[in-house]
């Protein structure tokens, strides 16, 4: 009969990106550990929040991994890093993959015991207990660069994820993108973004259906799919469009009520029109704007409630705008470079 595996919840934490940052692993009523980084990224502490209980308990018998990263339990259930070795250490864009120092041993101890380690994913800050509390180890490191070790699990322990780790103006945006909200729909969440009004040229309606048919596939694969689009002027609004044409609900996550009041009357049709066409609609600041400033600062912070919320981004880029990388690089630091398609129009 084959041993019981030792079940241990893995999760990393960074008061920005980069930035400081924290990893744990706990096992359900037994040992735990936390450690600290100076300067790092999320990405990187749910790597090492993995690889760090693999090390420790490898020798009590089979092991599976409870994490809330899809990048990390990807990783492994779709077997990314098959591709990954056999292209020397590369993506599918042929580039050389991040974090490959921490992926690497990770994978080495994968490889080198079949079915010893396995992964599972866990829905994160979904009310279960052990999830919950390395994400309290995790953040505690971050903020306090001190590491904790013991043989049951603690009974004090920091806050969570988001909670007290910056002050300021500045710190209560990054509290508010990182937290999770409670109006996120349930399902395999898809963000999808890019070009915006000015290469409305590019959006053209084979590039519309390009984007129905991965999100058509993309359904075969998840059956409660669904997508997060902005609704604003270009790829968001094509976005929804695409979702009409493959028969896949959407989402309108606005940054502020009413943002087509200053459009031209036939795009404030179309945002109407699609509006109404959405399940559910997401608005994240109750009052509109003062400036463009301030439009601004908004729509970056709804930019990055979608990278936290999101399973899954789409992002259509000509590779011109810098803006558009910026999100490309966003979505990639939160999910995975695996999990953000960028479609060429």
């Amino acid at each position: 009969m084959a041993a019981t595996p030792t079940v241990v919840f893995t999760d990393g934490a960074c008061l920005g990106n980069p930035g400081p940052g924290g990893w744990a692993w706990a096992v359900p009523g037994g040992a735990y550990a936390s450690g600290p980084e100076p300067q790092t990224t999320n990405q990187r502490m749910e790597i090492r929040a993995a690889l760090e209980a693999a090390r420790s308990l490898w020798d009590t018998g089979p092991i599976e991994v409870v994490s809330d990263s899809t990048y990390v339990v990807n990783c492994f259930r779709d077997r990314w890093w098959e591709g990954w070795v056999a292209r020397g250490w590369t993506n599918k864009a042929r580039k050389p993959v991040a974090n490959r120092d921490l992926w690497e041993p990770l994978i080495d101890l994968y490889r080198s015991k079949p079915g010893h380690l396995r992964f599972r994913w866990v829905k994160g800050h979904s009310a279960d207990a052990m999830n919950d509390l390395v994400d309290r180890l995790a953040v505690e490191a971050a903020r306090t660069q001190h590491a904790r070790s013991g043989d049951a699990p603690p009974t004090e322990v920091g806050a969570p994820d988001s909670v007290g780790v910056a002050t300021g103006a500045a710190g209560a945006a990054s509290a508010a993108a990182a937290s999770v909200d409670s109006r996120v729909p349930d399902g395999w969440k898809v963000a999808i973004s890019g070009v915006r009004w000015y290469e409305a040229d590019l959006l053209t309606p084979a590039l519309r259906s390009k984007v129905a048919e991965i999100l058509a596939a993309k359904r075969e694969l998840h059956p409660d799919l669904v997508v997060l689009t902005g609704l604003g002027l270009g790829a968001e609004q094509l976005a929804a469009e695409a979702a009409l044409e493959a028969s896949v609900p959407y989402v309108a996550v606005l940054a502020f009520p009413n943002p087509e009041s200053v459009w031209p009357p036939p795009s404030q049709e179309r945002y109407r029109r699609l509006l109404a066409g959405a399940v559910d609609v997401i608005v994240l600041q109750n009052k509109p704007p003062e400036s463009k400033q301030k439009a601004g600062a908004a729509l970056s912070r709804r930019d990055a409630w979608l990278a936290r919320h999101a399973d899954e981004a789409i992002v259509v880029w000509d590779g011109q705008d810098e803006w558009v990388g910026r999100l490309v690089r966003s979505f990639q630091d939160h999910l995975g470079e695996e999990e953000v398609w960028v479609v060429a129009p």
